[in-house]
Formats: structure tokens, C-alpha cells, sequence
């Protein structure tokens, strides 16, 4: 019996997904009369769109590897099928986490606050992402994963104005909100996922719910928040930007509402003059052979990065110093936040914290391929690798400032 049951809502999964992605229009008002069970929803479809992307990823990254020039790379199947298995997991709870951010976010585009009808927003509008998992399976088609994912926020859009009872001419801005904190909780789970630590996870704290407070996402151990008061401005601004047919306004704005989710400071970074000028002109007795010195932007924030090569002979050693200070929840998603101590007959990792300076370490035993990055308490990062030994590159670094580097400000 309990075989039929599940055969049966695999099937009633697959109909719904189908219908969602081919008739959204005509699906979304009857998804809004269903019962409000957010149990249901998780139990009747959200558990089996889930799994595609996470099975597919555990088979392309682990059983099918990333190939290139000649040399495929696969991850172990113990530490892929670990990664699965948190991934998945965080995924269905952080989908929870979002409908109450949606929810709280309603009433400030003027829609309605109401959680289960935010988390059957999110959940039945995840459909093409998640179905678009299944690129996974081949990593060289892993891009196309993202046109699905485009397609899914259409679907929030046409499902707002239904489900949350927001303006059609609202929806835009709201749409927008709702995938700058999804990107956030994104990183989160990608971060958690590589670490294999559960505890990594999102905590979320803060909620307000009602029209005019505002809503924050705190990360335990962090000072970090997702303040949905300067996304919601930036929103309003590419509404008016959208509404005024200004394309360039509006993107500049959908960026800033996504800088604001990543907890961007809003300031200059260190200038790249200044981190240019701490690089060593040579390394372990090597010439530095070329320097590539640049400030990019990304999502309403500005980083700078330096990055140089060392060689003389069969000895090259890259490295690199960048600014993420700017961007603490990419940090924060980062490898930063864990420890991490792998051995292998071959190689060896470990991530660990001293005195408020995170490392990581990569190497391989024979000595051929070695990496080592810090990340500053100031969020300078420094990161070098080579084909040396780790003693070797950890000595070579001694050439470095990293006490000048410690020490800069914005």
C-alpha cells in the first residue's frame, strides 16, 4: 500500500510540475484554492523536485567527474554522497526560511502576508529550477541549469499578483526582493554543501511579519544580516526605473537590491594601488613574472584584486591578494566559517581558525601541487598555490607582508 501511495504522488508531482511549467497562468489560481498545508506541499512534491538537482549533481560530480584538456576530476563518492545528503536537506528547510522572508515582504509591496501561501510560491515556482537540475548530470551542461532558474522567476512573477495578492504592477519589485535573498540563501547552502557540516547552516531570527517592520536574516556566529528594509528601497527604484521604461536604471537597481542582500558595505574597497604595491617583486628567489592588478564590480559592490606569478625554471608559484571585505556574506558562505581536516593516500586538506586568521590548506604528498589562503580579519584574502611542496610554499611566504596586510582599512 504505502508503495501505491508513493507511486501515486510521484505521479501527481509530475502532472503538477508539468502543469505549472507549460500552463502557469491557469495553474497558479489553482494552486491559490488548494488547502494551506504546508505539510502537504513538502510531503505531496517539494521532496521530489528537490531530489533531482541533488541526485543529479552527486552523479555528474561523482560518477561522470568535470572534464577537461584530457583530465577528468570526480569527487569521492563518500564525500559526494555526503554533500548530497545536505544539500537536499538544507535545501527543503531553507525553502521554509524563504516563505518567511516572502511572507514579511508582502505587505511592503502591498500584498498580503500569509506563509503557506508564500511557501507554495516558492515551492511550486522552484519547479524549472529544480527540474533544470537534471543538467547537472553532464557538469558541461551545468549553464544551462541557470536559463532554468530564469524561467522560475517568471513563474514567482506571474504567481505573486495570485498567491501573495500583490499588484500586478508591484510584482516586478517583489520578484526581485524575493531573488536577492534566494541568491543569498543560495550561497549558503552551496557554502554548507562543500563543507559537509550541518552546522553550517542558516539560522533564521528577526522576523517581523507585520506591514512596515522591517525583516533581517541573521547567521549565528556573524554579524551579518540580510536587511530587507535596503533591498525593498532598491526594489521601489527599479519598479519606478521599470515603469519609466529606463532599462539601464532598473538593472542598476535589481544590482543594488542584490548588493543588499549580500550584506555589501556600500563603501570603497581597499584601493588596488595599495594592495599592487604590498606585492613582492620576487618570491622564494623567483622574479615575479607578471601582475594583474583590476577593481570589478558586482552586484551594487566594487572588490579589488591583485594577482602576480613567480617562476624560475620548473618552479611557479601564483599569488593572489583580494579585497572581499565589501561582501561578508560571500565570506560567510565561504570555506571560512568551518573546519575542515581530509587525508587521502595522495592528498590532504584542512580549513582551521587561529587567531581570528582562517586558513586552508591543499596539497598533494608527492609535492607537485600545493595551496594555501588566509583570510584576514579585515576580509583580505590571500591565496597562493604552485607546483611546490606545501613547506616550500608556506616558507616562500614569508616574503609577503601579511602584517601590512592585516593592517589595512577602508
Amino acid at each position: 500500500m504505502t508503495t501505491l501511495a508513493d507511486n501515486t504522488a510521484a505521479r501527481g508531482a509530475l502532472e503538477r510540475a508539468q502543469a505549472i511549467l507549460l500552463r502557469p497562468r491557469e495553474t497558479w489560481p489553482t494552486i491559490a484554492g488548494e488547502d494551506d498545508s504546508i505539510a502537504r506541499v513538502y510531503k505531496s512534491y517539494l521532496i521530489y523536485l528537490a531530489a533531482i538537482p541533488a541526485v543529479a549533481g552527486f552523479i555528474g560530480q561523482s560518477l561522470v567527474g568535470v572534464g577537461a584538456f584530457g583530465i577528468t576530476v570526480r569527487v569521492p563518492i563518500v564525500q559526494g554522497l555526503v554533500g548530497m545528503v545536505v544539500g537536499y536537506a538544507l535545501t527543503l528547510a531553507l525553502m521554509y526560511g524563504m516563505a518567511l522572508v516572502a511572507s514579511a515582504l508582502a505587505p511592503k509591496f502591498q500584498g498580503q502576508a500569509h506563509v503557506p501561501s508564500a511557501f507554495k510560491l516558492l515551492a511550486y515556482g522552484a519547479t524549472a529550477g529544480m527540474v533544470g537540475g537534471v543538467f547537472s548530470l553532464l557538469p558541461s551542461l551545468a549553464m544551462l541549469g541557470l536559463v532554468a532558474a530564469l524561467y522560475s522567476i517568471y513563474l514567482m512573477y506571474q504567481g505573486a499578483p495570485v498567491l501573495m495578492k500583490v499588484p500586478h504592477e508591484k510584482a516586478m519589485g517583489y520578484t526581485a526582493a524575493l531573488v536577492a535573498c534566494a541568491v543569498v540563501l543560495g550561497l549558503v547552502v552551496g557554502g554548507a554543501s562543500a563543507l559537509f557540516m550541518p552546522r553550517a547552516g542558516v539560522g533564521l531570527g528577526g522576523l517581523a511579519g507585520s506591514e512596515g517592520g522591517n525583516v533581517s536574516i541573521s547567521v549565528p556566529g556573524t554579524q551579518n544580516k540580510i536587511d530587507t528594509a535596503k533591498v525593498e528601497a532598491a526594489a521601489r527604484r527599479m519598479e519606478q526605473a521599470q515603469a519609466r521604461g529606463d532599462t539601464q536604471e532598473a538593472g542598476k537597481a535589481m544590482g543594488e537590491a542584490l548588493g543588499a542582500a549580500l550584506g555589501g558595505q556600500g563603501g570603497a574597497p581597499i584601493a588596488v594601488e595599495t594592495l599592487k604595491g604590498l606585492m613582492p617583486a620576487t618570491l622564494a628567489g623567483m622574479p615575479r613574472t607578471s601582475a594583474d592588478a583590476r577593481t570589478e564590480g558586482m552586484a551594487g559592490m566594487q572588490f579589488s584584486s591583485v594577482t602576480a606569478q613567480f617562476s624560475e625554471g620548473d618552479r611557479m608559484i601564483e599569488l593572489r591578494v583580494l579585497d572581499i571585505g565589501a561582501m561578508p556574506m560571500l565570506a560567510m558562505a565561504a570555506w571560512s566559517r568551518g573546519t575542515v581536516d581530509r587525508e587521502t593516500a595522495d592528498e590532504a586538506e584542512r580549513v582551521y581558525q587561529k587567531d581570528g586568521v582562517s586558513y586552508k590548506e591543499e596539497y598533494r604528498k608527492d609535492g607537485s601541487q600545493s595551496s594555501f589562503a588566509m583570510l584576514l580579519p579585515n576580509g583580505v584574502l590571500l591565496d597562493a598555490n604552485g607546483h611546490v611542496p606545501m613547506p616550500d610554499l608556506k616558507a616562500a611566504l614569508q616574503g609577503v607582508p601579511i602584517g601590512q596586510l592585516a593592517a589595512l582599512k577602508r
